[in-house]
Order: structure tokens, then sequence, then C-alpha cells
């Protein structure tokens, strides 16, 4: 046994076949004849597949191998809807995807692959995750029926001000940190991800912690290749990198240049991260000697380069302290679904349900795409003109009411007041089937004087994880902008989630705005791991779905979901299917990376798009970039079966107990 076939073994099996590869030098027993057995089926299980249908080791570097590296492309046709019996995965790396299968297969629970997918991502797509940055998730627990929300977000340091990071100091220098906010140490917010897992796994693992992170250490120690999306994200953050020399050895040349597509990079700091993790728990992240390099990365106030950086505040008791929290979901009945999605800090739940709650008013049924194929089809012009109205006064909502409710409560104190149905209808109605409204404007829920803030995210990965006992995880977890804020410490990205928060206390009326900066508090997000149920609650599990993208998460969770329940599409076709949404602005997006669409000339060539100009709407075709991950249950054949789709604009792929129907 070589060491590439151990490398693609789970911990558990791995364990299992060095014990039966030997140590006893006794003689071997002699043969006894045994009578002609059936032979066994040969188990694929969390393998791929090449062109000609072989079964095909995720990172092994054979032929089909999905891990080997491509340039970026804004979209790979031709992604089919993939079949598994017991248990799925689905993540933006196959890699990732490999490490969660793998402890799947050995018997884990969803919780334990989050733990096994999180540890890899953080290393082989650092542009969006990060063992130092937060993360949202939903689970839901097959034997209770009971959907629970865990908040891994992190937090501002306690030493915070409301000008955190609009000033370098409120009293003497009132002016931006340098080299910017988000590339200054103010943007490092205390992270959350490792805490949040520690806690959902303790809730729902089934086996042991320490075992949960073979994958990603023998990664990080023994080497990957750079992959296209990774390659990309070096290019563009070179300047950036170079202030950090931990980065830049890391992620440059010695001639200061991008290291190239292919390859081979290696973190022995980041596989001590790991190995610290699997022996010590969450706290190896945050007391003692990782934690107090974590704080003096935050805390540099001179790049490599020479350059002045504002250094933040955290300290190491800011990251003790730190705590993931338990939160109850946002969860509303749609048509004949129970939706369930994040709660705040994360506004991307309440703006999900609050588009679908609006969109119930409608007979969406009426506009599904056109042309149906693997690519979803051609959406139809006035099914996207109601999402995106939706959408638009989705949005308005968002901006002004929803933060962290640890420190500023909702309207009326609970999201029923944003979400309910006959406020849903009173939105619903100032949609006009002949004319795009431009800019909505929020309801009047109250005499909360709160300002507009629009502060734009970026960034992100999601997960979505069925385990064979039916439980099920979606978990959206990120880094913020690409690689973060360009600080390097052990190997890890630090976030720059900070800037999640509005720059200003108040808007440009002087209104306090609900995001603004407070020591403690968690920045707003848009992230919005979602579920869906057949009925009007948990129980009878159809549907997980999930989004990186930033202020943009809302658009795409909503037009998978609208996809699947409204207009019969499969979870890759819902998946793969045009990302177009508006956040509350005139701009209508439309996906123009899309092969259904024709981005030519401004878009002026493609019917959607014109017909969408017609009704008013300022359509742009720019690419958007979306990495959805779809599971949904259904019956083939009188079995009740997981199918999934990956996101063809990105690396990700879907792995499980797979067969073909």
């Amino acid at each position: 046994m070589n060491n590439n076939t151990l490398r693609t073994l789970a911990p558990i099996a791995l364990s299992l076949t060095l014990w039966s590869c030997g140590g006893d030098s006794s003689p071997a027993p002699a043969p006894v004849a045994t009578a002609p057995s059936t032979p066994v089926a040969v188990d694929n299980s969390c393998l791929t597949t090449d062109a000609n249908g072989t079964p095909t080791v995720v990172g092994s570097g054979l032929s089909g191998d999905p891990a080997a590296p491509e340039p970026a492309s804004g979209y790979v046709v031709g992604h089919k809807l993939v079949y598994a019996k017991s248990y799925m995965v689905v993540a933006n790396h196959p890699l990732a995807s490999k490490a969660g299968c793998d402890v799947l297969k050995a018997g884990g629970s969803a919780a334990d692959a989050l733990v096994a997918v999180q540890a890899v991502l953080g290393l082989v797509e650092p542009q969006s995750s990060s063992l130092a940055g937060g993360a949202f998730l939903l689970y839901y627990d097959a034997k209770t029926k009971k959907v629970q929300a865990y908040d891994g977000r992190e937090t501002a340091p306690a030493a915070a001000t409301a000008n955190y990071l609009r000033y370098i100091d409120d009293s003497t220098n009132l002016t931006t940190p340098v080299p910017s906010a988000r590339a200054s140490g103010r943007s490092i917010g205390t992270p959350g991800v490792m805490r949040m897992l520690e806690l959902a796994q303790g809730d729902h693992g089934k086996l042991a912690w320490k075992d949960l992170f073979g994958e990603g250490t023998d990664l990080a120690a023994n080497g990957f290749k750079i992959g296209g999306r990774m390659a990309a994200a070096i290019v563009s953050s070179a300047s950036n990198l170079k202030r950090d020399a931990e980065a830049a050895a890391y992620f440059l040349d010695a001639n200061g240049n991008p290291k190239p597509l292919g390859t081979t990079l290696t973190n022995p700091a980041y596989a001590d991260v790991l190995r610290a993790l699997a022996s010590q728990g969450a706290n190896a992240l945050y007391t003692g000697p990782i934690a107090a390099d974590i704080v003096a990365k935050i805390q540099v106030t001179v790049g490599a380069d020479g350059s002045a950086i504002t250094p933040g505040k955290t300290t190491l008791t800011d990251l003790k302290n730190y705590q993931a929290k338990r939160r109850e979901p946002v969860c509303v009945t749609y048509r004949a679904y129970y939706v369930c999605s994040m709660s705040p800090p994360s506004s991307g739940g309440i703006g999900v349900l609050s588009t679908l709650g609006i969109l119930e008013n409608f007979n969406l049924g009426l506009y599904p795409p056109s042309n149906i194929d693997l690519e979803g089809g051609k959406p139809d012009v006035m099914g996207v003109h109601l999402v995106t109205e939706a959408e638009r006064l989705a949005y308005a909502d968002r901006d002004k009411y929803v933060a962290d409710t640890d420190f500023v409560p909702l309207p009326g104190g609970s999201a029923n007041t944003l979400l309910n149905k006959t406020y849903m209808r009173s939105r619903a109605n100032l949609i006009d089937f002949s004319r795009s409204m431009g800019t909505a404007v929020a309801g009047n829920l109250g005499t909360i004087p709160l300002g507009i803030d629009k502060t734009p995210e970026n960034g992100t990965t999601h997960i979505s994880i069925v385990d064979k006992d039916g439980n099920v995880a979606t978990m959206t977890t990120t880094v913020e902008s690409t690689l973060g804020s360009y600080h390097m410490a052990r190997g890890i990205m630090l976030n720059n989630q900070l800037t999640d928060f509005a720059a200003s206390p108040t808007d440009s009326n002087g209104d306090l705005v609900a995001n603004r900066v407070a020591p403690g508090k968690r920045p707003r997000s848009t992230m919005a791991p979602t579920m869906v149920f057949n009925g009007s609650g948990p129980g009878d599990f159809l549907m997980a779905t999930g989004s990186p993208g930033g202020g943009t998460i809302i658009q795409y969770v909503a037009k998978t979901v609208v996809g699947a329940l409204d207009w019969g599409l499969d979870a890759q076709q819902a998946t793969s299917m045009v990302d177009f949404g508006a956040s509350n602005s005139a701009t209508t997006s439309v996906g123009g990376e899309h092969p259904n669409i024709d981005a030519t000339n401004n878009g002026n060539n493609d019917p959607l798009v014109l017909g969408l100009r017609a009704l008013g709407h300022t359509v742009s075709v720019s690419a958007q970039s979306s990495g959805i991950g779809t599971i949904i249950r259904k019956n083939v054949g009188g079995a009740s079966v997981l199918t999934g789709g990956a996101d063809p604009r990105r690396e990700g792929i879907v792995l499980g107990d797979t067969y073909t129907p």
C-alpha cells in the first residue's frame, strides 16, 4: 500500500487498514477450505467518475480527478444530477467534499462531517474560508425533528468604539485606518467558526472530535495543488499580501510573483494547528500560543514592506471570552412547505423568507423557465420581474431593521413583525406587473429611529450535508473578502469580517444605524443556510441549500428555492439556473456567465434582458459568482433517495453513497 492510497482513506478507515497490514510476525494460519462465496458488490461510495464512467478517487491525480487544477471558469456546462442512497455532501472544493464524505462513510454524523470539511476548506479555499473566520449553521436532528441554528459569527473586540472602522482614534486622529479599514487590524473580528463547530459537534456528533482532522492535516503536511479560484485570488491580492511576511512567503515566489495554478503548496503551520485542535479542542485557537500569535498579528503596526498598518484592538481576553451561540432559526410556511433559515445577526434568513412571503401572493407556477435543460433553462421575464421586485422590498426592510439582536431588537421584538402573512401581503401589493419600482422603501414598523445601512459584503463558501440517519446540516462559512484582511498567522488567513459593520454609526440623515460597531457585537451578515420541509413544520425533510456571495446570497438562495418549489427544477437545475436578483437598487442582475444568457452587446441581443428593460429594469449582465450547494430528497422507484447539485460556477462536487437509477 503506497502513501497515495493511504491518503484516500478516511481517518477511521485508515487506522483499521494500518492495523490489518500487520505488525504480528507469527506464522499465518493454514488456509481453511470454504464454499464459493457470492461476489461482493464493489463499494464506490465517495468516489467520482471520469468521462468514461470509471470510478476515480478525488485527490488522486488520476484521470477524471476533479481536484486537478484548472483555470478558474465562470461556468462549466454539463453538471448532472447526482443520486445517493443514504448520505451526501456538497462543498465548494472537491477535496472538502471528499473529507466530509469519508466521515459519513465511516458512520459519522452530519455534524462530524462539517468539522472535516471546514478543516480542509480553510486550507484549499483560503480566499473564501478560514479556521479564524465565522459561520452560520442550521442543523436538523432527525430523531427530535428539531431545527437548531448555530451562530459562529465573529465579534468586535471589547475596546471597539462606534467609529472603530472610521477613525484611527476617536479623540486624536480622525483619519481612516491605513492602508484601509479592510487591510488594517481593525477589520479582523474575533473568530467564531471553530467554537461553533465544537458546540454543534458536541450536540450532534457520533465520532471522536480528534478523528475529524486527518484529511486536512495530511493535505497541509504533504501538499495540495493551487486550484483555479485560489490562483486568481493570489494574483488579484499580490500587492496586499506583500505587507505580511508569512502570507508573502506562502502565496508568492522568491521574486514576489504569485505562485501559479498547479503549484504544490504545503502548510506545516496549518497542519500543526489542526493537530492542536484535534488534541485540545477549539481552545487551542482561543487560548495559548496559537491565540497569542493571532492577537500579535492583529496588533501589527508595520508591514513587511515597511508600510504603516493601523493595529486592531483585539486581546487574548477577547479570544478567551468568545462564545458561539445556539439560536432559534427563522421559519415560515411557504405554500405547501415549511422553510427555515438563519436568524440574526444574519439578515440572510429574514431576507430569503421575506422574499418568499411576498412571492406567496403570486402564482409563480405560471412563469417557469422555458427550454429546461441541464443548466436550468431560460428564465421567464415575468418570473424574474416578480422575484426581483420581492427582493427589493425584502432588502429595504433588511437594510433598515436587521442587525445583531443581542444589541438592537427587531421591530416588535420578533422576526414575525417582518414576516407575518398580513405584512407580506401589504408588501406584495406594492408590486406592479407592468413596471419595476426601481428602489423600494422600508415598511413603517414603528418609531425605531434607525438609518439605512447598505454596507456591502463579499466572499464565503457553503456546505450542505445529509447523513445516514437523516440528519441534515447546511452551513455557510466565510473569511469575508478574498483572502480576508491579508494578515496570516500560523498558516491561517485572518478574516476582515468587521467591515460588514457600517463604518459610520449614523446614516446621511444622522439617524443611528442598527448595524453600527459596538464592543462584543456581531456584524450583520447575509449568509442564509436554508432548509425546506414538506408540510407545516419540520419532520419531512425535502431540501437543504445555501450559497456564498456576500450581499447577493439572498438572491442566489431565493432563485434556487423558487426554482425547486415553484418551477419543478431538480437539485442541479435549480442550482445551475441563471443567477438573477436585485438588492434594493434600480439594478437587476442577470448572470451573463450563464450559457443561456447572451451577454454580448450589453445583453441587448437577449430576450430576457430586453423584456426586463421594457419593464423599467436597469439590467446588468455582469458575471455572478454563486456557489450554491443543494440536496433534495425525492422518491425514485418507490425509494426515498437523495439528489444533489453543485454550482457550475465554482469547483465543488457532490459525493455520497452514489448510484445510477
